[in-house]
């Protein structure tokens, strides 16, 4: 069985994230970093393994598994169109094969857990114990339903070192709403308590759209109260589910207004934020600094990377096909046909996708194309294209 031989971060990634914060630190003026550090670093860091520096959906290299659709609610903006398990998702022995393929990839050090709702799947207990036998660092997704003082203790053991809990909405009508479930705030918050209870790093992450584009501040600072580590404030992507409500996605001027507000809200709260489906959110910040000289960007690229879909995410579906993103919906290739470790390194759509040469239009041309260079996840919903240039870019 194949383990991974550093279960820790070598010292060069550690000395990379610690850059990136203070880079990302100095840019925003955000001078309760220290304080961040002090609170939540031991955990945060360890549980970010891998990482090469900030991104997109947190942090490249980032593996991510829808392991079932199954989940206990039916919110209204699911990209993954979460209800019913399918019938043809990997089978618990699958499960093991490619927990040990992604294990052959070194860049690969923790994994995430997704769904749908990963812990309505029967044997998600045995998944998790097998992934921390291989030696990585669990994430788990969820929406917090199931999870009590007693199933964090559980996950805890099998190697679940950070949370992500759904918030939409402070106001819990609204969140029950959007999730279409009349007590999912409350069992949220409860999830949220046990997590903190048992020192399991929290991330909040927030979907921006216009039933709560005007809340997210009050979100933060929730996030804030309920000392979370991380903010993963996402925009609306209209693929799956939230393809019927498409016209609630926010516009470019939202989004660089949102781009500038979450800068200068990053100030007031602990919690280190990043944006997911906004990547124009890196070269806002040099821009906003005047940092805007070449040197300026061939020094933000060593630790900004904007959209890492097929470059340092990679996201398993339930059924084994391998996504570059979960926005973009093109398979690379699956797992049952092909190794995990051959689609990541081979496949002709993660080749094109680390190539931004390959992209078109004003993304293609941009001069901040090596730190953002557009979401894919919106080209492709717009355009069906991947590489199309992203419909709510507001970089000049």
């Amino acid at each position: 069985m194949t383990k991974i031989k550093n279960f820790w971060n070598p010292p060069a990634l550690l000395l990379r994230q610690a850059a990136s914060l203070f880079v990302y630190s100095s840019l925003i003026g955000w001078s309760k970093s220290f304080h961040w550090l002090l609170r939540h670093g031991f955990n945060t860091l360890p549980v970010s393994a891998g990482a090469i520096g900030m991104g997109c959906i947190g942090f490249p290299n980032h593996p991510v598994w829808e392991i079932t659709s199954g989940c206990n609610e039916h919110c209204i903006h699911c990209h993954t169109s979460g209800g019913k398990p399918q019938p043809d998702e990997l089978t618990t022995t699958e499960g093991f094969r490619l927990i040990e393929q992604i294990a052959l990839c070194n860049e690969f050090r923790m994994l995430v857990f997704t769904g749908g709702e990963p812990l309505v799947r029967k044997d998600i207990f045995d998944l998790l114990a097998h992934s921390k036998k291989i030696g990585f660092r669990n994430v788990i997704a969820t929406n917090a339903i199931n999870i009590d003082n007693q199933m964090a203790k559980e996950l805890k053991k099998l190697g679940v070192r950070g949370l992500a809990i759904s918030i939409d909405h402070t106001n819990s009508s609204i969140h029950n709403h959007i999730r279409q479930r009349k007590d999912a705030f409350e069992l949220a918050v409860r999830g949220i308590r046990a997590c903190r209870e048992n020192n399991i790093v929290l991330q909040i992450n927030i979907t921006a759209m216009d039933y709560n584009i005007d809340d997210i501040h009050n979100i933060l600072l929730f996030a804030d109260e309920m000392n979370a580590a991380i903010v993963l404030n996402y925009q609306l992507v209209s693929v799956g589910r939230a393809s019927d409500i498409g016209d609630k996605a926010i516009s470019s001027e939202k989004n660089k207004s949102l781009m500038n507000n979450l800068i200068n809200w990053q100030k007031e709260i602990i919690p280190i934020l990043e944006p997911v489906a906004s990547p124009q959110f890196w070269p806002n910040l040099l821009i906003r600094k005047g940092k805007t000289e070449n040197y300026h960007i061939r020094l933000a690229k060593k630790f900004f990377h904007g959209c890492t879909a097929g470059i340092g995410l990679v996201y398993i579906k339930p059924d084994g096909d391998v996504w570059p993103c979960p926005f973009v919906e093109v398979s690379a290739g699956n797992v049952r046909e092909l190794s995990f470790e051959t689609i990541w390194r081979d496949s002709n759509i993660f080749q094109k996708l680390r190539d931004r040469n390959n992209l078109a239009g004003k993304c293609g041309k941009c001069r901040y194309n090596s730190i953002c260079g557009g979401c894919r996840g919106k080209a492709w919903a717009t355009n069906g294209d991947c590489f199309a240039e992203d419909p709510t870019c507001f970089i000049e």
